[in-house]
């Protein structure tokens, strides 16, 4: 055998293996059944910014979700999700010996907060979590998207020398937040599911808080964004739908 047919054979070999590879991904996609999954959260928000430099797990406030779910293949799928959260941010009352500085002394301010994002973001599931004869089924999970952001907020201080620059009305603004995190889903039987997440929010904006260095140079960080996070437990509840066989789509009544 020559050296030229040695890389023909070679090369008809690597073909066939890529040929393969997608032959198969396709087969694998043909499940039998389709999911969507409705649910409902409960958790905790947490917000990081000049008011709060570090996450503090004492600092969530309660927090709700309610979400939609769609597998798209067996390791991905498609979730859009509405959270709301109301909270409290006091630079005095935050409980850590670390706040006990002359910054927030002296800028004594609190912060007023409500929130509703509503979110797109895509799951990897690391396990074949849609294979229903795994038992116990479950599977850890990675996710990243894109939020939406309308927020409430008033900001005011107890030093008479920053009023003049700290003390704001109500206002609603809007934001864009890159949300990313991991969780882990267990299903309790065919259709409920119990889920555990944690997510950070990374904000494209430094001004939720009303405390920016365009605004409030002398008492904004410049090098400390604001994010805010959400951590929780979920119930959902599992909707199947059946793929029929192409032959059966092509003929129908075929397996009657």
């Amino acid at each position: 055998m020559t050296l030229q047919h040695i890389r023909q054979a070679l090369l008809i070999c690597c073909i066939l293996q890529i040929g393969s590879a997608f032959f198969t991904g396709t087969c694998l996609a043909q499940t039998p059944f389709t999911t969507s999954e409705v649910g409902v959260g409960i958790g905790g928000a947490n917000y990081k910014g000049d008011l709060a430099p570090d996450y503090r797990l004492r600092n969530n406030q309660p927090a709700l979700t309610i979400f939609y779910r769609r597998d798209i293949s067996s390791p991905l799928t498609l979730r859009g999700g509405l959270m709301l959260s109301h909270r409290i941010v006091d630079d005095n009352t935050l409980g850590d010996h670390a706040y006990d500085l002359p910054y927030p002394d002296y800028r004594q301010a609190e912060l007023r907060l409500s929130l509703a994002e509503l979110s797109a973001v895509m799951e990897y599931n690391f396990l074949d979590y849609y294979d229903l004869r795994q038992h116990p089924r479950f599977s850890p999970y990675f996710f990243a998207g894109l939020a939406g952001l309308a927020y409430n907020a008033k900001l005011t201080t107890d030093n008479a020398q920053l009023q003049p620059e700290l003390n704001k009305a109500f206002d609603t603004r809007l934001a864009l937040a890159i949300p990313f995190g991991v969780g882990m889903k267990y299903a309790l039987s065919k259709h409920w599911n119990l889920g555990l997440e944690f997510g950070a929010r990374k904000l494209l904006t430094d001004k939720l808080d009303y405390l920016s260095e365009k605004d409030s140079k002398r008492l904004a960080n410049p090098n400390d964004s604001d994010w805010y996070f959400y951590n929780g437990i979920s119930l959902s509840y599992t909707f199947y739908r059946i793929n029929c066989p192409p032959g059966y789509k092509r003929t129908p009544g075929i397996l009657d």
